[in-house]
């Protein structure tokens, strides 16, 4: 007699829960408990930290230029309560007086060593994004200049091209004549200011194209070493697209800052001998002639050939996502 065995069938699972048409939570979700996230608040914390930073800004730059509007409509001399309004008469008097304006051609020297210092930063900037000995030391030689004072600079300078000066003394030295007068003339003086200002400002140039060709990643060098690429074609392909955004804005730097120059020539000559910028004229308008509302018109339209200025700028050449991989 043959026993037979049969096999218990293992019971079904159990149908899976209907999700609840109406879309209610269940219990435990209903429970969760609140967190930071969940705060009415947290919307409002990151302007809660940035309350004082633009507290200062509205502060100390809007309502500065505001009131440079506003007296710009006036005849305020800069210590008299009574401001009478005098409508546009200030910039009618600033657009009809040549002489006003004549000073902008004081900016061509500035402008010139702009792209002087822009280019030799950026041959620095290049020569030591590589591997080269002493480049830390050539790095902190190159910037340190930018760390003095303006008003040292230009006292520092002052006796350096004076009549028999450092470089008076040094050119008699190796037989090159001296007893020059680098600030006696025009040309040469407003030549001598715009090569102390390239001295000044390539440190800056210099560290922000470094900056942004040490963040070009080192895999697309190595990848041009083995193509066999020459330090030329790195800097033409690889380097030169990387800055552009870097350069667009030392560009931008170059013509404001050429327009508005002020410490060293007014510190070395004092706008003497034709080298009084926009900006020195502007303050002895305000200061020394007491017509802070015609100064004030000045300053207006200063600002806006600079805002101008860098609009045409960077319409002309506009920020473009750069990629090379």
């Amino acid at each position: 007699m043959t026993r037979t065995t049969t096999s218990t069938a293992a019971p079904p699972p159990a149908p899976a829960a209907a999700p609840d048409p109406g879309g209610r939570r269940t219990r435990r979700s209903a429970t969760r408990p609140r967190t930071w996230r969940d705060h009415p608040l947290r919307r409002v914390t990151p302007w809660l930290f940035l309350l004082v930073p633009l507290a200062l800004l509205v502060t100390f730059t809007y309502v500065p230029v505001g009131n440079m509007i506003y007296y710009s409509f006036t005849d305020w001399d800069g210590v008299s309560p009574d401001r009478d309004h005098v409508g546009a008469d200030n910039y009618v008097q600033l657009f009809t007086r040549p002489e006003l304006f004549r000073v902008f051609a004081v900016s061509l020297y500035y402008l010139a060593a702009s792209v002087v210092q822009i280019a030799i930063a950026l041959w620095f900037a290049t020569v030591l994004s590589f591997d080269l000995r002493f480049r830390n030391l050539f790095k902190g030689i190159l910037f340190f200049p930018y760390l003095i004072n303006g008003v040292a600079i230009g006292f520092v300078f002052l006796y350096f091209f004076q009549d028999g000066g450092t470089l008076d003394s040094i050119l008699s030295f190796l037989g090159l004549g001296g007893d020059h007068a680098w600030l006696g003339d025009p040309e040469s003086a407003n030549t001598s200011l715009a090569g102390v200002s390239v001295w000044r400002f390539t440190g800056l140039n210099f560290v922000l194209f470094l900056g942004a060709i040490q963040s070009v990643p080192g895999e697309l060098y190595e990848a041009a070493q083995l193509d066999g690429a020459t330090r030329w074609q790195q800097f033409r392909h690889i380097i030169a697209p990387s800055i552009r955004p870097v350069l667009s804005l030392s560009v931008i730097l170059a013509i404001s800052g050429s327009l508005s120059v002020f410490e060293i020539p007014y510190i070395m000559t004092g706008g003497a001998t034709g080298t009084s910028t926009f900006v020195i004229q502007t303050v002895k308008l305000a200061f020394q002639f007491n017509k802070t509302g015609l100064a004030s018109a000045c300053a207006v339209v200063l600002l806006l050939i600079i805002l101008l200025i860098t609009w045409i700028q960077r319409r002309l050449v506009p920020d473009e996502k750069v990629d090379l991989v």
